[in-house]
Formats: C-alpha cells, structure tokens, sequence
C-alpha cells in the first residue's frame, strides 16, 4: 500500500453497486451487507433491479442496482446521496451518476467503456475522458475485466465464465476501500460452489486480486474505517421484510399450536415468501403453489375453516383477483392473513419498483359493506412483529387481516434482533373441538367483548353449520334473507371491526405531542421520515412524527393527536390515499406531498418540504 493512503474514520457511508442484470451486483450486494453485518454495523439496504428476466444488455432499462447505507450509528434508510459508486458499464454510469456526492467515488471498469456499449446508451465520447467529471468527482479507472481475466487465465476457463467472476473483484475494491475482511465472503464462496472447485477457486481469487488492486495501484488516497454501532444486546442476523414474514408465521404456528396453509402464487415482490416458507416444513408451515391467484386464496380459506390457520400474499395485480374470494372471508368470520407486497401501477405498472398503491384497494375493493383489518409494516425487521400481530388479531377476531409492505421493505433489509421464542405471546384459540360445549351453542352467536363467532371446526360433533357468502341468520347461521337481520349483521360486522381499536396499541409520537407541524405516514416511508423530522428537530425546528401501522381500525387516539397539531405533512408513495382517509375520517385538512416514480423518499426531500413549510 502507498504510503499516502489516509485511513480516515467515518461514522457512515453508502455504496452502491450497478450494472447489468447479469452483472451479478445483487449478489454482490448481498455479500457486501453480510461482511457489513459481521463488522458489527448498523445497515440498511436498497435492491433496484429491472423487472425483465434478462434484460436488453447494456441498456438503461437493463441495468441492476444495489444500495447499503451502513453506519456506527443508528440510521433508518439506506442513503441519499451517494459516496461510492461502483459502475460496470457505461449504462449503469449514466443511469446512476447523478446520484452520487460531490466528490464522491466513482469506480468505473474501464474495459465496458467501448464504442458500441457507449452508442447503446447515446454517450457521443467515453465520459471517463471528460475532464469535467473528474473535476466533480474522485474516478478509479479499473479494467475490472481484463485484470479478472488476469487473474484467472491459468483456470482453463472460457472468457465468458472468467467474465462471470468480475463481480468479486468489484467487490474486493470496496472491501479493501472500507477495510472489511473478506473472509466471510471467501466461506461463501466455498460453500456455494463445494461440488465445483474451479469455480471456488476463481471466485476467490477473484475477490483477492480485486483487494490487491486497490492495495497496489496508487488510484486511492484515503482508505475508510466505520467503527461498530452500539446496539442492544442479543444475537442478530440480517433480515429482509420476506424473510421477516416467513419466520413471523413459523412463530405463529409454534406459539398457537396450530399448522399454518400458505397458498400462493408467483408475484413479484411477493414470491420471495414462498421461498423462504418453504424451508420451514418442520415448523408446521405447509406451503402450496397453486395454479392461479384465486386458486391460492382459496385454499387458504379453505385450510381456516379447515380449523388450521390460513395465509396467502401477492401483489396488486394478484390481490385484485383475489377480493372476491377474501370477501367470502369476511361473510363467513373466518380468520385469514394476507400479504400485500405493493409495487407501482396500475396493471403491471413497475412491477420491481416501489410504490404505496393498494391502501384504497384494501379499504375499498370489495363489493358491499365489508369491512376488515388493516395493518402495516413499517421496516423489514417489523414484518415479523406485524405479521404475528395479524395472526393475533384474526384468530381474536375470525377475520381476515391484511398486511401492506411494499418491495422496498420485502427486499430491503436491516440487522435484526432474534428474539427469544420463549418470550412470544400465545394465541389462546377458541375452538369447538377446545372443551366448547355444543349444548347452548349458536353458529353466530358472538362473544360479548370481541363479537366475534366460534371458530367451529368440521367433524366436532354438534357444532354443524351453514357456510358460505349468502347472508346468515344472526344466531342460527341458516340463510336469512330477512331485510332487519341483513342491517343488523352488516352493522354487527362493522362494529366488531371498529372495536378492535379497543385491542391494539394507541399510537405514538416522536418529538412534542402538539405544535405546529405533524409528518404523518404510513408503512415503509418511516425511515426516510424519521430521519428527516430527527435532523430538523436538531436543528432546532418544531416537528413531529407519527407513522402509522394500524389502518384500520386507526389507533382510537390518533384524531385527539391530530388536533393538538395545527399543520398535517402527509408524504405518500402514491396520490394520497391516507390524506384521503384522514379528511374522511377526521374532518382534517392535510398538505399533501406525492411521489409517484418507483422509487422510495429520500431524506432530502422530506427535510426540504419541513423547511419550506417551517418558513412560512
């Protein structure tokens, strides 16, 4: 190493890494949030990757991106700007150089930079030879490729599969830049491809020569250490909002004692729960990829009345042919968890970009007065906490649950604190094949806190009943199509949904319970809130925030707490459909601040409408 290299100490940093979909970045992002994770940083990552299989290579519509923002402190987004961005082509160099510092790093493979790639993407000369932008920014001109193929020639390989493995020595720069071991890495390897030593070798060799690269060239004069953050003691891992739902069933599964029925279909971004339920057969999680969407939901429902707990997610698209069948859910009081991982429409829309799109979908999508709940996640992390909560709520309620994430927080991932399961609340179940006794016992007859009905399994004797969507006698459960009975069901219903307010937490404020100015949000753009409204508080401005993850019933104090506040900043991931839901409900008027373009709040924006608003 140069004797100029300066290891400075920093308390946070944010890479991204960017190139073809093929480029392998999101693996090598995920390998660059493991080591992160294992250096004891808090993190927070941001997956961005086009929606076609294979896209048109190098092209801007074809390029993958990877974000981590990771600190010695705690932080709630995975960055604005950017500190270094590593492009593998001239594509990923146009489609993401403006979001990186002033005098930020850019790490460019020189060798991606020929005539037809830089024609492809309307470059008319090879920006690396602008003297502008190094005058803007610090550029590392790497032949990534070529030193790859360097590194590797005596393999035996193809150039192709040399090719492969340029990824790694993209991700040793950075390792060496941030002076992270590799070694966790370099186990990875091992393991991921133990039945093929050539590629164990070259990949390793690969990620090694890249470190060396950095350590020998002279291109670099600083070099950055993020010291470990202080966090609560206990046992972590790295979790995304999918993983998070998973292991949030699994946990539901072990503390109510019964199995869960996941039906599902392929979505993005829902699929990955799928996958990752599908590991846990041991834990009483049966999983079943059905033919269609509404195959899928039927099941689920199927497996509730069944007497076992059914759960089903999509998206949009997905969740839209689903709402007939989740409506008979809600007519025949049956518990039942769905996911929404929302992405941005309408119709196909963006379907690997991130947007708040479904909150009216879920409130209003179904045909009469069929009200049910409403909760959102509000971090990865948080996906396991609401999806247990969900669970709670359906079996305490018989009725379906919706759970809002979005593609920013199912792919996104933070440290997580493994929690004790010992420590997880159990579901009391009442079942008639549970000690209820048929004697006295009505198929609608409600209990006198909850109002919900039994949950009467199949196969109990003396607890047969009618089922199905046709409207169902108050006690008896026979069909009634008795006009004072159908307004005393619909009402009934509402106000079983209504009290459950009575039943959930009652909603928080960070920074003063009244003032001037309240940012109010809802599931995945909390952090990019919270860090906005945390910088302007220290910067001596009256604000406050509330996020919330209950939708429906509200939290029964939120409309005390938005009266103690004279000015409502509602930021959405859509056109407004809390701020719609909040003058609907509360008479309130809101400011409104709309971003519509697939991708997530920074905390810029947030902490440049505070200000606007604060100078008035």
């Amino acid at each position: 190493m140069s004797s100029e290299v300066v290891v400075q100490s920093i308390d946070e940093a944010t890479v991204r890494f960017c190139g073809d979909s093929g480029d392998g970045m999101q693996l090598t992002g995920g390998q660059f949030t493991r080591t992160t994770g294992v250096a004891g940083n808090d993190l927070m990552t941001f997956p961005d990757f086009p929606a076609e299989i294979r896209a048109p290579q190098g092209t801007l519509a074809g390029v993958s991106g990877f974000q981590i923002h990771f600190s010695s402190k705690q932080i709630y987004t995975p960055g604005d700007a950017v500190d270094v961005l590593v492009a593998m082509n001239p594509a990923a160099l146009k489609a993401n150089l403006s979001d990186l510092k002033a005098r930020g790093i850019l790490i460019a493979n020189t060798d991606s930079f020929d005539e037809r790639s830089l024609t492809k993407v309307q470059y008319e000369s090879n920006p690396l030879e602008d003297p502008d932008l190094e005058s803007r920014y610090s550029v590392i001109k790497a032949p990534i490729t070529t030193l790859t193929r360097n590194a590797l020639e005596d393999l035996g390989m193809s150039k192709p599969d040399m090719d492969r493995c340029k990824n790694f020595f993209a991700l040793g720069i950075t390792y060496w830049l941030y002076n992270r071991d590799p070694v966790t890495t370099l186990n990875w390897i091992q393991d991921k491809f133990k039945k093929k030593e050539v590629l164990v070798e070259a990949n390793q060799r690969a990620l090694k020569a890249g470190i060396n690269f950095a350590e020998t060239s002279e291109l670099f004069s600083e070099r950055y250490e993020v010291h470990h953050a202080r966090m609560e003691p206990g046992i972590y891992r790295n979790i995304t909002g999918s993983s998070a739902i998973a292991m949030g069933l699994a946990a539901v599964a072990d503390r109510s004692g019964l199995p869960i029925m996941y039906g599902s279909y392929p979505i993005t971004p829902a699929s990955d729960i799928l996958h990752e339920l599908s590991r846990y057969k041991n834990y009483g999680i049966k999983t079943f990829q059905a033919e269609d969407e509404i195959a899928a939901v039927c099941a689920a429902i199927g497996a509730s009345y069944g007497g076992v707990i059914g759960a089903t997610a999509s998206s949009g698209p997905g969740i839209n042919l689903k709402l007939e069948a989740i409506n008979l859910a809600v007519m025949t009081e049956l518990p039942l968890i769905v996911i929404n991982a929302q992405r941005a429409g309408p119709s196909t829309g963006l379907p690997t970009k991130n947007e708040q799109s479904d909150l009216l979908q879920t409130f209003f999508g179904r045909n009469g007065e069929s009200p049910l709940v409403i909760l959102s996640a509000i971090t990865p992390g948080d996906c396991f906490h609401m999806t247990m909560e969900a669970a709670r709520l359906a079996i305490q309620f018989m009725t379906p649950v919706f759970v809002l994430v979005d593609s920013y927080i199912t792919m996104g991932s933070e440290p997580w604190r493994i929690p004790e399961v010992s420590q997880l609340p159990r579901f009391e179940i009442k079942q008639s094949n549970n000690g209820v006794s048929p004697d006295s016992w009505q198929p609608y007859g409600r209990d006198d806190e909850t109002l919900a009905r039994l949950w009467a399994i199949p196969g109990s004797a003396g607890f047969e009943h009618r089922i199905g969507g046709l409207e169902k006698d108050s006690l008896t459960g026979n069909v009634s199509y008795d006009p004072d009975n159908h307004q005393h069901m619909v009402e009934t219903r509402a106000r079983k949904i209504a009290g459950i307010a009575n039943f959930i937490p009652e909603q928080e404020v960070y920074g003063d319970s009244e003032g001037d100015l309240l940012v109010l949000g809802w599931g995945s753009t909390h952090g990019a809130l919270r860090a906005a409204v945390a910088e302007c508080r220290a910067e001596g401005i009256a604000v406050s925030h509330a996020q919330l993850r209950y939708l429906n019933p509200f939290p029964k104090n939120l409309g005390a707490i938005l009266n103690r506040f004279k000015r409502i900043l509602i930021p959405e991931l859509n056109n407004g459909q809390l701020a719609f839901l909040i003058r609907a409900n509360f008479l309130k008027e809101t400011i409104q601040l709309n971003k519509i373009k697939g991708r997530p709040f920074l905390v810029s924006e947030i902490k440049s409408k505070i200000l606007e608003l604060n100078d008035r």
